[in-house]
């Protein structure tokens, strides 16, 4: 009879530990893998990732609006496909996803370098922009006033930017240029209109965000100027994987097709002008 007991017992023990085992396992991630034109197609869906913001994607009066966001569903609907749209604030995490197919195309205006060239290939420049410098506007009567006019200036000055972002490679560089240090502050968890907030409510004194979006802004933080440029202007578009060169192309077919329509330019005129 002890026999038994323990027999059960032994058997009661491993279904328990069969149990928490299972209640315990981890949910197996899904996996992604680029797709190119046909397999989108194919799937009647395309996937994008695009940035919160003033440009690409934000909710005006209870309604979905932005450049980008507008552009991307004037493409799906032309290709019958359904969108799937997903905010991304961490650019890192964005270019993650397009090369590891998790989505089909970095729908947010994104400079073309070099550097980002080596990971994505870009549209037809839908934009021009540049970085800025954010801060306060001058202080009439402050003599220690924290506002400066010349790229030299930033000597010694601690900039806060988006975590990632191609602004790092030209403060770098700008470093290099005006031979000192220029102490940054990588971003992880806002983007550019929280570092604005943040920057008009002298919790930080300067941040660099893309002219577009800082210029959209403005109207929201009176007290900021963006003035000082850190950037020369450079060209802006959408990234799509190595492995999509047919999406590439059908993009920029469409895009050269579209941008000499009449919807196109109110478009431009609603969200640059």
């Amino acid at each position: 009879m002890r026999k038994k007991f323990v027999q059960y017992g032994v058997i009661a023990l491993v279904v328990i530990i069969g149990i928490i085992a299972l209640n315990t396992q981890k949910e197996e991630k899904p996996s992604y893998q680029p797709r190119d034109y046909a397999e989108i197609i194919e799937s009647g869906v395309l996937r994008a990732v695009t940035e919160y913001n003033a440009i690409s994607y934000h909710v005006a009066d209870d309604t979905l609006q932005g450049f980008d966001y507008e552009l991307l569903h004037a493409f799906a609907a032309d290709q019958k496909l359904k969108l799937e749209i997903t905010p991304e604030m961490s650019f890192e995490q964005r270019l993650k996803g397009v090369t590891e197919g998790k989505f089909d195309i970095l729908a947010t205006g994104t400079v073309i370098t070099t550097q980002s060239k080596d990971t994505l290939l870009f549209t037809h420049p839908l934009a021009l922009s540049k970085q800025v410098l954010v801060q306060r506007k001058q202080e009439e009567g402050e003599p220690d006033s924290t506002y400066i006019t010349s790229q030299l200036d930033l000597a010694h000055k601690k900039l806060h930017v988006i975590k990632g972002s191609p602004a790092l490679l030209r403060l770098h560089n700008l470093m290099n240029e005006i031979a000192d240090t220029i102490y940054i502050e990588e971003v992880a968890q806002y983007g550019p209109e929280q570092l604005l907030a943040m920057v008009a409510g002298k919790d930080i004194d300067y941040a660099v965000c893309d002219e577009n979006i800082a210029s959209q802004l403005l109207p929201r933080f009176p007290n900021l100027d963006i003035n000082t440029a850190i950037s020369f202007t450079q060209f802006y578009a959408w990234g799509v994987s190595k492995h999509a060169p047919v999406l590439l192309d059908s993009l920029n077919l469409w895009l050269d097709q579209f941008s000499k329509t009449k919807a196109y330019r109110q478009l431009q005129q609603k969200y640059f002008n």
